[in-house]
């Protein structure tokens, strides 16, 4: 007669209401009114930057970019959670995160823009730089919180990837190490629906993504992706676990990409209009900006004012960083060794050489 070797139970976690209206008791930091106009004020910032980054790949002065419209609401509620002495290891739609880490906008638009200057972060000195290939930034992560258990510090690693990552080695093998080392590392997906244009039906037969930690023996539970008040919860919970030597988690967020995977991309090619157009009646801001407006909380001079600001302030980056001059040719040879191979020693002293011969040279911050 067969016996169960083992069950789980994954669940899923929510306080507001497509509508903006609480669902259950919300948890102690979302009494402070203060705590929830600044997580707002963080999400409007964070669309105001993405819209303006679009706005100039568009017009030929940004490279490609990967918004994260209808999702800001996980990078905010995970930010929110971390410490400043904690890791960020981001994937390459988390620029609310990073603002509210301490990236400027300058930096992100240096990023995107081809600047490596731009992952020199003026903030957060120790999070990592964007990570375009999927899932391979995971690995990466499980070493992080790897270092950090073996210096005993306690500090927590987060990792963020798209569902599409789930289907990848890289991330089975990081949540396997994590689990068995028991290592300060938190995993969240941004089930955003879609890998590009693979559907998440057509990825995975598990019925979620959370329970994909099961098998790395780690705790996974699930949240509403587009209530910040539930990312904030579950993270700062799964932090706090293993900031205390708890042990890894994963956190599935629920939420729909709205724009094309990036600007290089044409959505609908592979998807309804319609399917969109209905998903936009969940989206964070709104839901958020409701709660507040409906306790008298948020005005209607409360939003102009935060939109004048947030123009203003990427007014002033974009100005920056259109006045930037490109980096030093030899940049390209910098920073990947501790010690610069005989061969690329070679290659820099050639290009240098050839630079030199031309009757303008190319010198830091100056236009070639």
């Amino acid at each position: 007669m067969g016996e169960i070797s083992a069950h789980f139970d994954i669940q899923h976690i929510r306080y507001l209401g497509s509508n903006g209206k609480v669902i259950g008791p919300l948890p102690d930091f979302a009494r402070n009114v203060d705590e929830l106009t600044g997580l707002y004020r963080a999400l409007v910032r964070a669309r105001t930057f993405d819209a303006k980054a679009v706005a100039l790949q568009r017009t030929g002065r940004l490279g490609t970019y990967a918004s994260s419209l209808g999702q800001e609401a996980v990078s905010i509620g995970v930010a929110s959670a971390m410490r400043a002495d904690d890791v960020l290891v981001p994937s390459f739609r988390e620029q609310g995160a990073q603002l509210m880490r301490g990236v400027t906008p300058l930096e992100l638009l240096l990023y995107w823009g081809g600047d490596e200057r731009g992952s020199a972060f003026s903030g957060p000195k120790e999070d990592f730089p964007v990570s375009v290939p999927v899932g391979s930034h995971a690995p990466h992560a499980a070493g992080v919180a790897l270092a950090l258990k073996l210096r005993r510090e306690p500090r927590a690693a987060v990792c963020i990837f798209g569902d599409g990552a789930t289907s990848k080695g890289d991330v089975a093998e990081a949540v396997n190490i994590a689990g068995v080392w028991q290592l300060p590392l938190l995993f969240v997906v941004v089930n955003n629906q879609w890998a590009i244009s693979t559907p998440r039906e057509r990825q995975t037969a598990a019925v979620t993504l959370a329970q994909k930690a099961i098998a790395g023996g780690i705790p996974g539970e699930q949240v509403d992706g587009n209530d910040v008040i539930a990312v904030r919860s579950v993270t700062s919970a799964a932090l706090e676990r293993a900031r205390r030597g708890d042990g890894p988690s994963l956190i599935e967020a629920l939420t729909y990409r709205l724009a094309d995977h990036t600007t290089a991309d044409n959505a609908s090619r592979y998807r309804d209009d319609r399917m969109v157009a209905e998903r936009w009646q969940d989206e964070p801001l709104v839901r958020l900006r409701r709660y507040l407006t409906d306790g008298g909380h948020w005005t209607k001079k409360d939003e102009e004012q935060l939109l004048r600001q947030t123009a203003a302030e990427l007014d002033v980056a974009v100005a920056e960083y259109l006045a930037t001059g490109p980096q030093r040719p030899e940049s390209i040879f910098e920073y990947t060794y501790a010690s610069m191979p005989t061969d690329l020693v070679a290659q820099r002293d050639a290009m240098l050489s050839l630079q030199s011969s031309r009757p303008e040279k190319v010198s830091e911050g100056q236009p070639s």
